[in-house]
């Protein structure tokens, strides 16, 4: 797919095919994230892969919106640093949000669909995929093939107009 119909294509999937993703395809959507741009590259980020099915219904337990990472082939927890100085943590989650995207264009790219999820339990989250008490579970990137439709370009997204997000110059 070229990347214009990947981002065109990118919508959230939270009904996933009982299809598992090809341990390379799994691999370039990590590489998209780990290239992902960072302030000063900093790459504030480490990622947990996990494809187990217990697993995966344990960490849909994290936030009452999770329930779709259950139900994915794989889920991506992108994890970082605690941080007090505010301006870092807006930093680090701005990069955070890069690496999301790129990995979500990434899946797009290769016809899987990949959703988002939030973590209000950090210390279950904590006990179910490992990572270090200096460290947070920022969100969670369920992937899987769309089990409804495959991704296509979207002819008319539900988005506002063009006209009414772009201003030139000035608002």
């Amino acid at each position: 797919m070229e990347t214009w119909d990947a981002i065109r294509s990118r919508r959230d999937v939270r009904d996933f095919a009982e299809r598992q993703i090809a341990a390379d395809d799994l691999d370039r959507i990590l590489e998209a994230g780990r290239r992902s741009p960072s302030s000063r590259n900093w790459q504030p980020w480490d990622f947990v892969v996990v494809s187990d099915r217990q697993q995966l219904v344990a960490l849909a337990e994290v936030w009452r919106g999770a329930g779709h990472v259950a139900r994915s082939a794989a889920t991506i927890a992108l994890i970082a640093p605690l941080i007090e100085d505010e301006r870092k943590r807006e930093i680090e989650h701005f990069d955070l949000g890069q690496a999301t995207i790129s990995m979500m264009i990434a899946a797009a790219d290769l016809g899987i669909g990949s959703g988002h999820a939030a973590v209000a339990d950090q210390e279950l989250a904590r006990r179910i995929l490992g990572f270090p008490a200096d460290r947070f579970c920022a969100h969670l990137i369920p992937l899987g093939e769309p089990a409804d439709r495959p991704l296509v370009p979207l002819r008319r997204p539900n988005r506002r107009s063009f006209d009414e997000v772009v201003h030139r110059g000035r608002w």
